[in-house]
Parts: C-alpha cells; structure tokens; sequence
C-alpha cells in the first residue's frame, strides 16, 4: 500500500483520538505512523510527541470554538457577558460532539494534575481569548504591581470557573446536558455581578442551584 502524502495536523488528530476510542492507542510514533500509513517524519512536523499531541487536542478545541465566535457578523456588537456566554454555550457544544474522548481522557486520570497538565494548552487559549475579550477594560491602578497582581487573579477565576464548569459536564446526567446549561447562566451571571459590584440576588441564586445539586436524594 502506498504511503499517505500530504497528512496534515488535523488528520493525524483525527486517526489518533479514533485509535484512543477503540481502545488501539500505539505505543510509539513509530508503531502509530506505520499503522496508519505514513511517515514517522510527517508526525514531527506537527508535534513533538503523543503528550504534545493530546494537549493540541483540548487547545483546538477553545480554537475552533473562537473562529466560530468571530465569524458571527453580531459578534462584535455584544457586551463582555453576553460574549462570555457564547464562548461558554459554543465551547460545550464542541466538547459534546467529541464527549467519549473528552470523557476518558480526563476521567481515567486518578491524578488531577495529570488531567490539569492535559489542559495547559488549552488554559493559554482561553486566558488571551479572555484578555482580549471580556477582561479588556479592567480598572487601571497606574501602577504595574497591582495591576498585574490584578490580572492574575482575574485569570485564575476566569480558568477556575471553566474547570469548574468541565467538571459539571462531566457529572451532567440530565438530558441534553440541560443542566449544564443553567449552571453556565448562573455561574456567569454570578461571576459579573461581583466583578460589577451590583446587586448578589444572581449569586446566591447560583449559590441555591449549586446546593440543590449537591444535596443527597432520599
């Protein structure tokens, strides 16, 4: 059979996370590429090694959910929020699509930072997705310190409530992920009403869901 030309990023994705479902994960780049059919070289190209690899996988991910943003022509009129709840509902959307890999990749991982490390790509993304988009206008201290202490925790509440938020989806029984989609809403909302200092009727609203969540049935 004659090898595989001009295999791309995309496609080397493709047959990987197909291998991981089936339970046929290769050990080595090498056993993978002569499986499938191309050169080991093709591989390097675009990543340096399966680890590389998986963490593309959850990048391409918060990728593709931005290109999606942005090629909405409304897009650019909406409010921080309401462009924070658009990432969120597109990110999941995605993430069901590919759920089983999703799934195991995280939930095989007794160590959460395995699953953390797994993610790294994925953080950097949807960290200068939120710089650049919904944090864009944070008061200015005119100092540098307190400014970047600012930014910071920012960006760790902003990542704290994806994870947050995976975790849920991942627990999620209800149909069509229903739940996960009033968690979204109200932790969002929570989440700008403090940044806004306005009224916390919405925090303790999320506070109430997430208690009756939790609660153990009889």
């Amino acid at each position: 059979m004659a090898r595989k030309k001009n295999i791309t990023a995309e496609k080397i994705i493709e047959i990987y996370m197909d291998d991981v479902l089936m339970g046929k994960k290769s050990s080595t780049v090498y056993e993978f590429s002569k499986k499938h059919n191309f050169q080991e070289s093709d591989f390097y190209i675009f990543f340096k090694d399966f680890e590389i690899l998986e963490k593309n996988i959850f990048q391409l991910f918060c990728t593709n959910t931005i290109h999606l943003l942005v090629e909405n022509k409304d897009y650019k009129t909406y409010d921080s929020k309401t462009k924070l709840l658009s990432f969120y509902y597109t990110f999941f959307e995605i993430l069901t699509l590919n759920r089983s890999y999703v799934t195991l990749r995280l939930k095989q991982n007794k160590n959460k930072l395995e699953s953390l490390k797994l993610l790294s790509k994925l953080r950097n993304e949807f960290l200068k997705f939120i710089a650049a988009e919904i944090y864009s206008d944070n008061f200015d201290f005119k100092n540098k310190s307190i400014n970047k202490i600012q930014d910071k925790g920012i960006n760790e509440a902003a990542w704290l409530q994806l994870l947050f938020t995976i975790q849920f989806w991942l627990d999620d029984a209800s149909q069509n992920f229903e739940k996960t989609d009033v968690f979204i809403e109200k932790s969002i909302t929570a989440s700008f009403d403090l940044k806004d200092l306005t009224p916390l009727k919405s925090v303790f609203d999320f506070a109430k869901f997430m208690w009756k969540e939790k609660m153990p049935t009889s």
